[in-house]
């Protein structure tokens, strides 16, 4: 069947604001390449089932959503899928990683689900997929949990803390909470017949809620991972709690955080931006978005085939995320010479001159892209929380060399054997 692009709504008009100047020509003779696409997010569901006060989709600057058919169509999932595996191939790529995404994308249904993971897998025979879904777990039970341990479909779910933190954000239109919903969906997914495909919870930091308590409710559902999330914001939009000072009120809590996970007997779970600072700190690179200079290889697929950025874009300004490509005529090498996905590329070159000259930029990478916007001169900022990140950063760096610098701890005492 052949997929009506006529019927699209038109791209947004881009910004004229960095990185829309960005010159990729220029970038390209001097010898710049592209980092390939290793991460493909489908928005199997526009639409949600929460009305999360502080969802970037629904709730902030781009309204997009609401011109999304609710459900990513078959013939738009079949050239998706195409277009992945062309990708891939074109790229040498040995595996790629797609994550069914929404709004919510339990709403999709299971068949759909099936149809869109089978289709994924089936188009690239010699290629590893690995294929995530990241849900509100309200809808989590045994019938998609069925579905997901038949093709190996790793589970994400989103989880504020205990019931008084999660439900001050996650509830229902109606205002209701779904603290106990998310967690008989959680404890489903750690049913022995399924523990294995759960991924990790990811957590939005709200200040209110006592950092080391919403960590260990977080622990109660032993998560192989936890990601904590800062809430979106920019120098425009504020993130709440982020006064134009030189305090450092996220860096407080993330520090809390960090001393209870660090300084635990055994390590009780994986906190990825913990350790991925740990890993710049020792000179290497990172595999997270939200710190460090590694180039972003993510790229969406909205639910009517619009080839889009990260989807948190959304909450600077209306179209930031938006591209003027669409599956059934572009492909995603396309997408990887627009200006704002480049930007998203080339490290330090991309950076504010305040951040270039910082002593820890290769750690914070001015952090997540999205914190840095301004209206004026777009993303080319220092992040909105610069000083929180660089707390953050110093504190990690003086406890972790602290532990180095240490003698360590054998049999007879001191290493050297000696009391």
């Amino acid at each position: 069947m052949a997929v009506d692009v006529e019927l699209l709504p038109a791209p947004p008009s881009p910004s004229q604001e960095w990185p829309e100047t960005l010159d990729v020509q220029a970038l390209l003779e001097e010898g710049w390449r592209p980092t390939p696409f290793r991460e493909f997010v489908i928005k199997v569901h526009s639409r949600c089932n929460l009305a999360c006060d502080y969802c970037y989709m629904y709730e902030m600057a781009d309204q997009g959503w609401r011109r999304q058919p609710r459900r990513m169509s078959r013939p738009i999932v079949d050239q998706t899928a195409r277009r992945i595996a062309e990708h891939a191939e074109a790229n040498l790529l040995p595996r790629v990683d797609v994550v069914l995404h929404g709004g919510e994308p339990l709403l999709a249904g299971v068949e759909h689900l099936r149809y869109v993971a089978t289709k994924v897998r089936e188009a690239m025979p010699g290629i590893e997929v690995g294929l995530h879904v990241q849900t509100n777990g309200v809808l989590l039970n045994e019938y998609f949990l069925d579905l997901f341990a038949e093709l190996d479909i790793a589970v994400g779910v989103s989880a504020d803390g205990d019931e008084e933190g999660h439900d001050r954000h996650r509830r229902r239109a109606d205002g209701r909470g779904s603290f106990q919903d998310v967690r008989a969906g959680i404890e489903a997914l750690r049913a022995p017949a399924y523990k294995h495909l759960f991924g990790g919870l990811l957590s939005t930091i709200d200040l209110r809620n006592d950092p080391v308590r919403t960590y260990e409710a977080l622990l109660e559902f032993e998560p192989p991972a936890v990601d904590f999330l800062l809430p979106h914001g920019n120098w425009d939009a504020p993130p709440p709690g982020r006064p134009a000072d030189d305090t450092t009120p996220y860096g407080e809590w993330l520090i809390r955080v960090f001393d209870r996970w660090y300084g635990a007997e055994v390590r009780e779970t994986r906190v990825r931006m913990f350790e991925e600072i740990i890993r710049m700190l020792l000179g290497r690179r990172s595999a997270i978005e939200v710190v460090g200079l590694a180039p972003v290889a993510l790229v969406v697929v909205e639910t009517n085939g619009q080839i889009e950025q990260v989807d948190s874009l959304k909450s600077t300004f209306e179209g930031a995320a938006g591209t003027p490509l669409h599956v059934a005529r572009n492909s995603f090498d396309e997408a990887l010479m627009l200006p704002p996905i480049v930007a998203r590329q080339i490290g330090a070159r991309a950076l504010a001159p305040r951040c270039r000259e910082c002593r820890i930029r290769n750690v914070c990478g001015a952090g997540h892209y999205v914190h840095r916007y301004r209206s004026g001169s777009g993303f080319l900022n220092p992040s909105v929380y610069c000083n929180d990140l660089y707390r953050l950063i110093t504190h990690v760096y003086e406890v972790v060399s602290a532990d180095l610098r240490a003698p360590r701890q054998g049999p007879q005492g001191p290493e050297n054997g000696s009391a």
